[in-house]
């Protein structure tokens, strides 16, 4: 194969820059680049904290181990049936949602990945703020038991900034940085797995606080929750995400492979961090990241603290990068790149709101349990569409037809009456920390919350039925003489 052309690289990059499909010629043969895209943006603080928020929540570190492993084991499979969408269709999962919920209908769930993109920007880069206190603690320079709120700003726009570099140089940069970074990473997590299984003193057999063992239907329903917020909730959480990513991958790459290579890229990590997170809390309950390297590793802390600060950076440029999609996908006609600076500021607004936070545990519980109950209820109905009504030959000309085109309704009116039934059902099996977030049927049941199955199955079987109707029009629709030209440009 000969090489690209200095004139033939920049066209590619500035393909990544408009809202358009990536061309076959512009992706990559690699499947590599997923794993460790999807790997590296998991190897973070965020996931020892979601193992050690089951243990603070009252359970024991057998249960919450089962909650962790099989809850991602079901969400990550799922999780590789949006990968492969992104690799069929080249476009980003908010122009996929065109199709299920119209070309102006689609603004709602654009939106809202774009508003959750921002906040889950703010909570990494907290997790790296109170990490970077710790290791300045060990180091003298600062007290860490002092709050640091003029430090803390301080290296927050720090590492604002170097999150948007990255993000802003586009998806060969993350792929690369992911590339290099994750390997030496991992070598550290395997340091901090054998300090802390074998020099350690964990609690094997912890089974919960002491005089507050839960057991029966309390167990369960505590077991439910978690599952809800660090098991299958965490891996539907990527739904959104998955094809603004593997839009980048050549379509001869066998499709198996890239689905192993992304779901492996997401579980291995995820449950490695969070089985950690879980063993180091069973020594104090802490959810509480920095606490649970300074207290538990000592002087190891520094190298420690040093290298796995990658992590929430991996993150936060994923969450940066669909901001800009997501953004692009509501007819806001900026470049992705711009968009890429505008989203730093406001995930800074957001840091500065988490540093005054005091219960971190509840924060993160209460954002993770409100995820859930949109991308559950918006996932059922993209599976439905993709995979029944389309089966996966989409027309994806379609999705970049101007507004009030004959071609794609303007506001799928089944695509809202499953995303809105979907919504309702989760409410009413969620059973959340604060009372807005516990529905009726979950509060009946004693707590057990089946929020993330009820609204995904909701949505799914209502589209399932509605939409088939609704898209009949509209894929017999002539295609338009004249092609379309691109939606935003560089």
């Amino acid at each position: 194969m000969s090489r690209k052309s200095a004139s033939e690289t920049s066209s590619i990059v500035d393909v990544e820059q408009r809202l358009q499909p990536i061309p076959e010629e512009a992706r990559t043969a690699s499947v590599s680049g997923q794993f460790w895209i999807w790997c590296g943006a998991n190897i973070a603080p965020i996931n020892w904290v979601l193992g050690a928020l089951g243990v603070n929540l009252g359970l024991g570190l057998a249960d919450t181990l089962i909650v962790l492993i099989s809850g991602n084991l079901i969400g990550m499979s799922v999780f590789g049936l949006f990968v492969l969408m992104g690799q069929k269709t080249g476009v980003t999962g908010m122009v996929l949602s065109r199709a299920a919920f119209g070309r102006r209908g689609n603004y709602l769930p654009a939106l809202i990945q774009a508003t959750l993109a921002i906040g889950w920007c703010a909570v990494n880069t907290w997790i790296i703020l109170d990490l970077v206190m710790a290791l300045l603690g060990e180091l003298g320079l600062v007290d860490p038991a002092a709050h640091n709120y003029a430090a803390r700003i301080g290296v927050a726009a720090l590492l604002m900034a170097i999150q948007v570099i990255i993000s802003w140089l586009g998806y060969r940069a993350i792929s690369a940085f992911e590339r290099w970074t994750v390997p030496p990473t991992i070598v550290v997590l395997v340091l901090m797995s054998v300090v802390a299984w074998f020099f350690l003193d964990i609690d094997w057999s912890y089974a919960g606080p002491e005089n507050a063992v839960l057991a029966g239907s309390e167990r369960i329903a505590a077991m439910t929750a978690i599952m809800t917020a660090i098991g299958i909730g965490w891996g539907i959480t990527w739904f959104t995400y998955a094809a603004d990513y593997s839009r980048f991958v050549s379509t001869a790459m066998p499709r198996r492979r890239l689905y192993l290579a992304s779901t492996l890229g997401q579980f291995i990590p995820v449950v490695w961090l969070g089985v950690l997170g879980a063993t180091l809390a069973t020594k104090n309950g802490d959810v509480d990241p920095g606490q649970l390297i300074a207290e538990n590793y000592g002087v190891l802390a520094v190298p420690v603290l040093l290298l796995v600060l990658h992590g929430p950076i991996a993150t936060n440029i994923l969450n940066i990068y669909t901001f800009t999609v997501a953004t692009q996908a509501l007819d806001i006609k900026l470049p992705r790149r711009t968009l890429s600076a505008f989203v730093g500021v406001l995930a800074m607004v957001a840091v500065i709101f988490l540093i005054f936070q005091e219960d971190f545990a509840a924060v993160l519980d209460t954002w993770l349990v409100g995820l859930v109950a949109w991308v559950a209820t918006w996932g059922g109905i993209m599976l439905v569409h993709y995979y029944r009504i389309e089966r996966g030959r989409f027309d994806v000309d379609r999705l970049f037809e101007p507004v009030r085109t004959s071609r794609i309704a303007d506001v799928n009116w089944a695509g809202y009456t499953a995303f809105f039934a979907g919504i309702l059902a989760t409410w009413l099996f969620m059973y959340g920390l604060i009372p807005l977030f516990r529905g009726p049927i979950a509060t009946a049941m004693g707590g057990v919350d089946l929020s993330w199955l009820a609204g995904g199955l909701t949505s799914a079987s209502v589209y399932a039925v509605l939409g088939p109707i609704a898209a009949a029009k509209y894929q017999r629709a002539p295609v338009p003489a004249v092609a379309k030209q691109p939606e935003v440009g560089v």
